[in-house]
């Protein structure tokens, strides 16, 4: 990158929960792991729109523990070695936090470096105009200001905060004037009126050393309280990491420094926060629906409909989303889509396991989705990944039939080894543990069949 004068890092913030695209986003496989808009998740999308500009060995990745291994697994299928690069955070505390812990980490190897913070789950459609600003915003932060991204408002969006920009700067910039919340549909009429008011993306660029200062500055707790735990121990826990200040690293900064610089940009950026946002954000068909999965639509127009595994049959419906997933169903006007997030707090306080997870759970060996269950049998789909084991207790209650359907695997019990080919079968009766070996080179599947006694 020219004027480049020390390295850049790419740190993507995967930490949230995405509950407003339940039921395909949920706690446990949040919307920054789904694919949405083509084969690649948001994740693996983020990471591709920065190269060849940015240099994929200095990309950062801070998400929850729960999802370190699917993240580790989907940037290994991009062509990333993940060692290094993921950095969990034992609990969500914020942008502040994390941004800050991604700083440190950074700095245990640099003496300095530049920073450009990007959330994963965004989508931009426009991605040389996005590299183009890219470049602008790591010239500003090597001149020791701190960049945000502002986005040209296109209507009055109240669903977004904004930004003022005031006296120009270099590379096209604006200093900051101020950062002001969600606004009523008029307040937002105005600001898109002004010509100096963005919305606010949450993207950044600066030095380690200029946004250290200026979070010593402006948030000493988390500052000390940062600084202490992590220097103190290889690894955070969770009591210690509770204990941060919960802040944005607008409250926590952007609101009170003078190094703020607003970058106008313009490349077709959505943040994905709604059913309605991934609607406005797609292609459209000439009756202006967005269609994916097995779906027929007969005199349907201006709809988002997302099928799974089931045929969706839609018929005389205007304005609203259907999703479906393998074990619930969303629709709703497309206008209040974003309102599933009261849904989503009902079926948690109900201790429904639907706002958690999927039927498809993904774990460090592969995948699991549950086919079918009731008291006296569970049926299940076995994904191992090649070169790794899926292991499991039987208490001597359970018969466990396992089905071989692509591969071949090896099944280890306390008593015997069994090679399993396609097609095959074999049952496990005896008490103890059992172990899937995949030694393939490629992913297996197997069905797996248990029954109680």
């Amino acid at each position: 990158m020219p004027d480049q004068k020390i390295k850049v890092y790419p740190v993507l913030l995967a930490g949230g929960s995405g509950t407003r695209l339940w039921p395909v986003s949920r706690e446990l496989y949040p919307k920054q792991l789904v694919s949405f808009t083509g084969d690649d998740s948001l994740v693996q999308g983020t990471i591709k729109r920065l190269f060849p500009l940015l240099d994929t060995e200095n990309v950062r990745i801070v998400c929850a523990n729960e999802h370190f291994h699917e993240i580790e697994r989907q940037i290994k299928e991009i062509g990333i070695e993940p060692k290094g690069k993921i950095i969990c955070e034992p609990c969500g505390r914020n942008t502040g936090p994390a941004i800050f812990l991604s700083v440190l980490n950074i700095l245990k190897t640099e003496k300095d470096a530049v920073l450009c913070v990007f959330p994963a789950d965004h989508v931009i459609k426009d991605i040389k105009s996005f590299q183009d600003i890219l470049r602008s915003a790591v010239k500003l932060a090597n001149m020791g200001y701190i960049v945000t991204f502002g986005i040209k408002p296109n209507y009055p969006e109240t669903g977004y905060g904004y930004i003022e920009g005031s006296r120009e700067l270099p590379e096209r910039a604006f200093a900051v004037k101020r950062f002001v919340e969600k606004p009523d549909k008029q307040t937002a009429l105005k600001y898109v009126e002004a010509g100096n008011f963005f919305w606010n993306s949450g993207m950044f660029a600066f030095k380690a050393s200029v946004i250290s200062e200026e979070i010593k500055r402006f948030a000493p707790e988390l500052y000390d309280k940062m600084k202490e735990i992590f220097s103190s121990k290889d690894s955070i826990t969770k009591e210690e990491y509770e204990l941060l200040p919960n802040l944005s690293i607008d409250y926590a900064v952007m609101e009170k420094t003078d190094k703020g610089a607003l970058l106008p940009s313009d490349f077709g950026w959505s943040d994905i926060g709604s059913w309605k946002s991934l609607y406005d954000f797609l292609p459209k068909d000439e009756n202006r629906n967005v269609i994916n999965g097995d779906v027929i639509a007969e005199n349907t127009k201006n709809c988002f409909i997302m099928g799974h595994n089931r045929l969706i049959a839609a018929n005389y419906i205007s304005g609203l989303v259907v999703v479906d997933t393998q074990d619930s169903v969303f629709i709703s006007d497309i206008e209040n889509s974003r309102e599933v997030k009261s849904i989503v707090e009902r079926l948690k306080n109900k201790g429904r396991k639907e706002y958690h997870k999927h039927k498809t759970v993904y774990h460090p060996w592969g995948s699991f989705t549950l086919l079918e269950q009731n008291d006296n049998f569970k049926a299940a789909c076995l994904i191992i990944y090649k070169g790794l084991k899926y292991e499991t207790e039987n208490n001597g209650l359970i018969i466990k039939h396992l089905i071989m359907v692509k591969g071949r695997a090896r099944i280890l019990t306390e008593s015997q080894s069994i090679l399993l080919n396609r097609g095959k079968s074999v049952s496990v009766f005896e008490k103890g543990s059992m172990i899937v070996e995949n030694d393939e080179q490629e992913p297996i599947c197997l069905v797996k069949v248990e029954i109680r006694i």
